[in-house]
């Protein structure tokens, strides 16, 4: 249920895991509900057979209890069937996770490094760096007596000063590390929540064909803001990516002289 609370400032009220734009979110959405309906099958048939048994068997009407010490054909089922069982769930998930984890033939790489309490996005290919973190009208209603209503607030701690921009269409791989504890990169609509650890480099990649913005936070209690650490992504049509692109390097090139100066 929590899953599904993430997209809106407020609580959406669902029963499932929200689909995702992304095919590997699609996969996953799968793979969930192919795992959930295996657990309903087995849960009806488990029960189904102890509430007939309660009912049909019991000692009231005289039953004797049956003996299957050392059966053969009772040792047999309750060892091919969990084994077919998990057969059944085990090639769908590997198949996913291979998925999953096949960030080759990238189009562009960005590596994401978790601090207290913000992000920072380093555009590997394209010379564009910069820090994300909870936006100024989201910081100041959260301070205690603000005086300020956070329904008033639009996207109330789910929105940050600068987002993450990536384009559509293409294939992005993302190198996720942390800088001080353990974060968690997620974004829901995009399929993936990654730890990013210190010391360690994760690896994950996406592809988003609707452009659009989409929104997550850290799934890692990693300190005293924690729930002040959100994720935009900016999904943008390839030509509006590359003039944002184009525009961050002048930026930062301004910043660059200007430091030198």
């Amino acid at each position: 249920m929590a899953l599904t609370m993430v997209g809106t400032a407020r609580a959406e009220w669902a029963l499932n895991l929200p689909k995702g734009v992304t095919q590997i979110s699609h996969e996953v959405y799968d793979l969930h509900m192919i795992v959930m309906w295996i657990c309903v099958v087995i849960g009806i048939g488990v029960f189904g057979v102890m509430f007939y048994s309660i009912a049909k068997h019991r000692k009231s009407k005289g039953v004797v209890p049956a003996h299957f010490h050392e059966s053969t054909a009772v040792e047999v089922a309750w060892t091919v069937i969990p084994f077919v069982i998990l057969i059944a769930i085990a090639i769908p998930a590997t198949k996913t996770l291979v998925n999953l984890y096949n960030s080759d033939d990238a189009d562009m790489t960005i590596k994401v490094t978790g601090y207290q309490w913000k992000w920072h996005y380093e555009y590997l290919d394209g010379n564009v760096a910069f820090y994300s973190q909870l936006d100024s009208a989201s910081n100041a209603a959260r301070q205690l007596g603000s005086g300020i209503d956070p329904k008033t607030v639009e996207n109330y701690l789910l929105n940050v000063d600068k987002p993450l921009v990536i384009p559509a269409g293409k294939k992005v791989r993302f190198l996720v590390t942390a800088n001080d504890v353990i974060h968690a990169w997620w974004v829901p609509a995009i399929g993936w929540k990654i730890d990013a650890v210190p010391g360690f480099v994760n690896e994950m990649w996406t592809k988003v064909d609707q452009p659009g913005t989409y929104r997550g936070q850290c799934a890692e209690l990693c300190g005293k803001d924690h729930g002040f650490m959100p994720v935009v992504v900016e999904v943008k049509p390839e030509a509006e990516y590359h003039t944002w692109l184009a525009a961050q390097q002048g930026e930062g090139a301004n910043t660059r002289v200007a430091v030198a100066n």
